[in-house]
């Protein structure tokens, strides 16, 4: 790289939120020069041999995600390895009640779609190259973003050179333990779950049908997503959550000790648990930057807010986030403004306030009212599951929230 780099937008963090919004921006507007920056080297974008791995993670990806992928272009190459959840299954251990949302009750074929997470960082990375107006730089560390009067300047180390790069909107999203967040004194809301999540795959005797499941017991609440691309497929996504005294001993057990544990949680709906991938562990918390834009720097995803798993929040609301930002940029820019300039960045934070508001409201009582032995909770979660049965507006509210369209504006079955 030269010594000094100019571009419209930098976004530090190449992943799927970083990569997805480089493609919201270019596609949007060809002029903006945008800079795309990661720490490790990009993958392998050939897409024409890939093999799903039982091990490799995934992301479950809401029908609200779905349209904007469209948009996009990149769905119908994403949806080549996707699997269709048609149902989502949600239920209290130990007790009879339940909630089902079903797509065909809001006329669609999925409420939601699980795809492997080396699929989607290769789809996206493959769509990258066909734009020109996109820079990628990998690997390099941004060791500093210094404010200037019309833009952000960036320090960044390529190898053993060291460079600056000149942007009118610097982008932060390397990850919800971001240093960059921490480097611009930006603080962080941190409410610790007190839970682990065991994340894996599993493979059973029965087939899933296309249906998720949400289960709640008193050590913590479980997420079983489908995988396999058909509804005959016989393996799941799980995210279990333990206390975290016990998760790293229970992620330790063998295979069939594994297997069993996770059978007495989660009952027979699927059968006999076979079999189980590798497991990875992850401390939960709630992590909210107390900022999320300053005068020409602008945080997403995760490094913005960072969410629970098991509700499946946390890839959907930063897409909507990164749309929205996108559409404020567009403003700005139609009314005579710069780049990065505060009052278009406030004008996205403002437009997309509520939908940041319910999604993380959403995730979090849900996870508190639902891992909770307390008897006043358990009563009022059964009432929560009466309501989902019985009364269609709160039904179609909790569908809204797991479709990824609340924050917008409610279905209507």
């Amino acid at each position: 790289m030269p010594d000094l780099i100019s571009f419209d937008i930098a976004i530090i963090g190449g992943g799927m939120v970083g990569a997805s919004l480089a493609l919201l921006l270019a596609r949007q507007n060809p002029a903006w020069q945008i800079a795309l920056l990661d720490a490790q080297p990009f993958s392998d974008s050939d897409t024409q041999h890939f093999q799903p791995s039982f091990d490799s993670r995934s992301t479950a990806i809401a029908y609200g995600s779905v349209e904007i992928l469209q948009d996009l272009g990149v769905w119908q190459s994403l949806s080549q390895h996707a699997t269709a959840i048609s149902q989502v299954h949600v239920s209290d251990a130990g007790h009879f009640m339940g909630g089902l949302i079903d797509a065909n009750t809001y006329g669609l074929n999925a409420v939601g779609y699980v795809i492997p997470n080396a699929w989607i960082g290769r789809v996206l990375l493959g769509e990258l190259h066909n734009y020109t107006n996109i820079r990628l730089f990998a690997p390099v560390q941004v060791q500093s973003i210094k404010p200037r009067q019309l833009g952000a300047l960036l320090l960044v180390k390529s190898g053993e050179d060291i460079v600056e790069l000149q942007t009118k909107l610097a982008v932060v999203a390397d990850g919800g333990d971001s240093p960059l967040r921490r480097a611009l004194g930006i603080d962080s809301q941190i409410k610790d779950y007190g839970q682990t999540a065991i994340i894996t795959n599993v493979s059973y005797s029965e087939p899933h049908k296309g249906v998720a499941y949400e289960r709640f017991t008193a050590q913590g609440p479980l997420a079983l997503l489908p995988l396999g691309e058909k509804a005959s497929a016989k393996e799941s996504a799980l995210v279990l959550t333990l206390p975290r005294d016990t998760a790293h001993e229970i992620a330790e057990l063998n295979d069939a000790e594994f297997l069993h544990h996770l059978q007495a949680r989660f009952g027979n709906r699927l059968g006999r648990f076979l079999k189980v991938g590798k497991r990875h562990v992850y401390d939960l918390k709630l992590v909210t930057a107390t900022e999320q834009i300053r005068s020409h720097i602008v945080l997403v995803g995760n490094a913005a807010h960072f969410l629970h798993p098991v509700a499946g929040q946390g890839f959907n609301l930063s897409l909507r986030d990164c749309q929205c930002l996108v559409d404020a940029l567009m403003t700005g820019e139609a009314s005579g403004k710069s780049l990065g300039e505060l009052s278009v960045l406030q004008d996205y934070l403002d437009r997309q306030a509520l939908d940041q508001q319910i999604t993380i409201e959403f995730s979090d009582k849900l996870v508190r009212l639902f891992s909770s032995a307390s008897l006043p909770l358990i009563a009022l979660r059964h009432l929560g599951f009466v309501g989902l049965d019985l009364m269609p507006s709160v039904k179609t509210r909790f569908a809204a929230q797991t479709m990824g369209t609340a924050g917008r504006a409610y279905i209507s079955p």
